[in-house]
């Protein structure tokens, strides 16, 4: 089968698409047939080196696929022909930039039926670490006042939605530029927070959803008792003393596979709660070209790879 591989960290150059062997199938696996897959900031930053999740090369990168499903081993909870969709083994390699994925079936969850292949693909990664910090961690619900930093990225697109699909009002921060497209997904405020500082008009939040390592300045906003969810700071013992230390809730997210999340998400995506924006697509040969756009921070939504 055709996949990218990397034998070197480096630019989006190191990326080439080679012939490798099929992925043999595991008890409880499913082989998908890989129709999409999508490109996130974590793939550039593990290709370079700066963030070295898979040990040096040679690997293969890439976790969003959806597909279908072509084999399945003893116990699989899929039948052949399902289209199905997710991040499977994060933070582990999935090699998803390939036309076949071996993955656990329960690492999975079936396609949104008014999704496209390229649409679906755009979701796991990115809705589960939205999920999982607002929902799992946060409990955010009816009411509850909610800032999104980089509120038209990949992430922050999905947390608004979903933000709102439970109720939740919705302060936005974004370029001007894309404002329009921050309060089509139904924002309540947007803020350019290149030209005005946030936390000078944002006040009594109940949840700051953090994607962009700005967690000390955004406790100034947050209302006591107030949760500051952090997706790229998870990692960080004295911000998380410093958040408990001034009465507030400290929930760092590292997303996982999460099946039963994916089923959730594709009841709201069938029931027009939410979508994914899908920014450009590139075939597989092209990954490098995809790689330079998530880079430029130049695109709302996502970007997607066809395998097809």
């Amino acid at each position: 089968m055709r996949a990218v591989i990397q034998k070197s960290f480096g630019g989006p150059e190191v990326l080439e698409v080679a012939e490798v062997d099929k992925p043999e199938l595991l008890s409880g696996e499913v082989l998908v047939r890989v129709h999409a897959s999508a490109v996130n900031p974590v793939d550039l930053a593990v290709r370079s080196g700066a963030f070295p999740l898979l040990g040096l090369p040679p690997f293969s990168l890439g976790w969003d696929i959806s597909g279908v499903v072509e084999a399945t081993g003893p116990g699989a909870r899929y039948e052949i022909g399902d289209e199905v969709y997710g991040m499977p083994f994060f933070p582990r390699a999935a090699s998803g930039y390939a036309e076949y994925v071996a993955a656990p079936s329960r690492q999975l969850a079936r396609k949104p039926k008014s999704l496209d292949h390229i649409e679906a693909a755009a979701l796991p990664l990115a809705v589960l670490t939205a999920w999982q910090g607002l929902v799992d961690k946060a409990g955010v619900g009816e009411g509850d006042r909610v800032l999104i930093h980089r509120a038209a990225g990949g992430v922050g697109h999905l947390a608004v939605q979903l933000a709102k699909a439970r109720g939740a009002y919705v302060i936005a921060l974004a370029s001007a530029g894309k404002h329009d497209f921050v309060r089509g997904l139904g924002a309540d405020e947007v803020i350019d927070y290149q030209s005005v500082d946030f936390t000078e008009v944002v006040h009594d939040v109940d949840i700051v959803f953090d994607s962009v390592a700005d967690g000390l300045r955004s406790l100034r906003v947050l209302k006591p008792g107030g949760v500051l969810v952090t997706i790229l700071e998870h990692m960080n013992p004295e911000l998380e003393a410093t958040v408990k230390a001034g009465g507030f809730r400290f929930a760092g997210v590292s997303v996982e596979p999460d099946y039963a999340a994916l089923e959730a998400v594709a009841e709201l995506v069938d029931a027009g709660e939410l979508r994914p924006t899908v920014a450009e697509t590139f075939p597989l040969a092209d990954v490098a070209k995809a790689h330079e756009l998530v880079a430029s921070g130049a695109t709302v939504g996502k970007v997607v790879l066809t395998v097809d």
